[in-house]
């Protein structure tokens, strides 16, 4: 149960939550006492294009989510005192929140083709804690604890009376403003924690329960700085030991306790004892710390050489060169798409002790980096497509291709990057990682052959690929297909269509008479579906892209998939005349 707070990445989070729990309580106060709640969900859902800007421009994203911030409180403060009356906050809260959402859904479908960091801080994750997230959570608390001192007869003033202030001497619009802005900073602090979408679990959920319990201003306060800590270290805690979002865990707790705080006003205003809900919580709290006793421990690898393995691709490579002598712990499951995954608090643990971090590189499993920045792997971080002898330029001109295992020379290369690696921290296993990389890597250049050979047999003008998202720039280019086109016209599977580019894809499909729409086996069908219909052409086969398939699969395998997708792409090129029957291994 304790060992956690024993972990390097769990004692960072602590001290997260810790820094922020005077800033959120604080400020959750005021937000409830002046009915801000809604605002102060909308500030945080609102820097939603400031984040897409920096991931696109390539700055901080604290930078962009603050001067999203920033724009919103003064748009609001604005706003509503052009309307003269804080009642109507929320209307003009709408109107922003509508403008910069839409502004950001343009930004990222359009522009910049948003990557997975955006994901990560709409959602935060306490378990990749920096010291620059640990500043801004001090400074902002340290802000509004100072703020506070200074304005809090304002504030009230305009709170309980907002008819009567200006004759009580509050006329400036400054201190409301100044208020919004700090709601705005502490929505921007809280990022890394819980995330903008879940910014309020923090933020408002634990003042408005205290609110129930608490008579007195000063009383509710220092029970919401407390409520704020408790919550956030034991939904870290639990997230940690169930291996669940940690932001997702807090805003869990924090219902939780709102619904606890309901119960007891309740029970006190019908004069009933309390003896019950009492022992309901002291039952509640031995059943989580019960279930957080149990065995945690996993199994061990003996005495071989333990390495993680990012994506499902780079694991199976690795289970192939390593063989018996290594012990592969795989992050990604099959059929999970890289692009937006959130490491788990297991994935940290797990990686603890390993020798090695392989990981797949140019933006695909970026999260990586956190992990091994956590655990203490930053030296012993592989990158298998570090190198590679085939660079392709990506269709959006934002970097390069990240999809460079459909091309089966760079998988050479990645076997013998990871040989040298598995070397190096094994010097007593080389012999047997040279033999087993040597076979793999024939296996792997059988495949190639076995691929050309098969695509060989498709006429030239018969191989137009349509795909889901443009992730096979590799694979077209190796084997001499024409790609006409992408439902996600990117990289990434983070970006959107527009209804413009769809329109463009079905009339490129028509005048190419393309004869089939590919699906891939991590994404939703729909759309690929519905550009088929829409244009006459069939559905094929689905295609292994990002991920390999789960056991039993055709594509359970990194070469077994490979051979999948040249099967189901020549079936779908013939019509079902050809396909690719070829022993690839």
């Amino acid at each position: 149960m304790f060992e956690t707070f024993t972990l390097p990445f769990f004692q960072r989070g602590v001290w997260e939550i810790l820094l922020l729990a005077v800033g959120a309580g604080l400020i959750g106060t005021w937000i409830v006492l002046r009915g801000l709640a809604f605002y102060a969900h909308a500030v945080g859902t609102a820097t939603f294009p400031g984040l897409v800007l920096a991931d696109g421009l390539g700055f901080a994203a604290t930078i962009g989510a603050a001067g999203t911030g920033v724009l919103v409180a003064l748009g609001v403060g604005l706003l509503s005192r052009r309307d003269g009356a804080g009642e109507r906050t929320d209307s003009s809260t709408a109107l922003v929140l509508v403008g910069a959402l839409a502004l950001g859904v343009l930004l990222a479908s359009d522009v910049f083709r948003s990557a997975s960091s955006v994901e990560t801080l709409l959602f935060g994750s306490l378990l990749v804690i920096d010291g620059g997230d640990l500043v801004l959570a001090g400074v902002a608390s340290a802000v509004v604890l100072g703020a506070s001192v200074l304005l809090e007869p304002r504030w009230l003033v305009t709170g309980f009376d907002p008819s009567t202030a200006p004759a009580l001497g509050a006329r400036s619009p400054i201190p409301d403003i100044v208020l919004l802005g700090l709601v705005a900073l502490v929505a921007v602090a809280v990022l890394s924690a819980v995330g903008a979408l879940l910014a309020t679990a923090l933020i408002v959920v634990p003042a408005a329960a205290t609110r129930l319990v608490c008579s007195r201003l000063r009383t509710w306060q220092v029970t919401t700085v407390l409520l704020v800590a408790v919550l956030g270290v034991a939904g870290l805690w639990l997230s940690v030991e169930t291996d669940a979002p940690p932001g997702a865990t807090i805003a869990v707790l924090s219902g939780a306790a709102f619904v606890l705080a309901a119960l007891i006003r309740a029970a006190r205003g019908r004069r009933r004892t309390r003896g019950g809900l009492a022992a309901a919580g002291a039952a509640a709290a031995v059943a989580l710390v019960a279930g957080g006793c149990g065995d945690g421990s996993g199994g061990g690898g003996g005495d071989r050489v333990k390495v993680v393995a990012t994506t499902t691709q780079i694991a199976d490579i690795a289970r192939s060169v390593g063989g018996e002598d290594l012990e592969v712990v795989q992050l990604l499951q099959p059929n999970s798409d890289p692009h937006d995954y959130e490491p788990r608090p297991s994935d940290l643990r797990r990686a603890s002790d390993a020798e090695l971090l392989l990981t797949s590189g140019d933006g695909l499993d970026s999260w990586a980096g956190d992990i091994a920045e956590q655990v203490g792997l930053g030296d012993q971080l592989v990158d298998l497509g570090a190198g590679r002898p085939v660079v392709l330029p990506a269709a959006e001109g934002d970097g390069t291709d990240p999809h460079w295992w459909h091309d089966p020379r760079n998988v050479e290369h990645a076997i013998d990057v990871l040989r040298k690696a598995l070397d190096r921290v094994a010097p007593d296993r080389a012999a047997a990682f040279d033999a087993q990389a040597a076979r793999y890597r024939q296996r792997v250049r059988a495949l190639d052959a076995a691929i050309k050979a098969c695509m060989a047999r498709v006429p030239a003008d018969e191989r137009l690929l349509v795909s889901d998202h443009d992730a096979f720039g590799y694979l077209v280019e190796r084997y001499d297909i024409t790609f006409v086109g992408a439902v996600i016209p990117a990289t990434t599977t983070q970006a959107q269509a527009s209804a413009g580019e769809l329109a463009a894809l079905a009339r490129t499909i028509k005048e190419r008479d393309v004869r089939v729409v590919f699906p891939e086996s991590a994404l939703n069908p729909r759309l690929a579906t519905a550009i088929a219909r829409r244009t006459g052409a069939e559905v094929g086969g689905t295609l292994y892209a990002d991920t390999l398939g789960p056991a039993g699969s055709a594509g359970e395998t990194y070469i077994g998939s490979e051979r999948a997708n040249a099967d189901a792409l020549v079936r779908g090129f013939t019509s079902g005349r050809v396909g690719c029957s070829e022993e690839g291994s």
